[in-house]
């Protein structure tokens, strides 16, 4: 079974760490992507990057930057391949953003 790991991070959490810090927190997300069992992934731009479009009476409404201001913000996923959700559980707690503020919402991707 596929499970989606959705990455919530906290914006400046990794702001105070030094540059040999920032080099290990991205060796952890790398080892994570070359895993053989993830099978997509993807780091996203900054929420300020993002465009909103919705849709109301047919008529199709833009808006600069996302949805709503939160504490977290989406920022990157990984689809990872596994028998059971413990597993996927072990692998949401060695991303960084778990531990730094942020949080990792793992869901089983509809398989059709």
């Amino acid at each position: 079974m596929q499970y989606a790991l959705l990455i919530n991070l906290n914006p400046g959490a990794a702001d105070a760490l030094d540059e040999q810090e920032r080099e290990a927190m991205s060796a952890e997300y790398m080892a994570i992507s070359e895993d053989p069992a993830c099978v997509a992934g993807a780091q996203l731009e900054p929420p300020h990057t993002a465009t909103t479009v919705r849709v109301h009476d047919g008529q199709t409404l833009t808006t600069d930057g996302p949805f709503a201001d939160t504490k977290e913000v989406f920022a990157g996923y990984f689809v990872y391949e596994a028998d059971d959700l413990d597993t996927v559980l072990g692998v949401a707690a060695r991303i960084p953003a778990a531990r730094m503020g942020g949080s990792v919402e793992v869901r089983p991707v509809v398989e059709r």
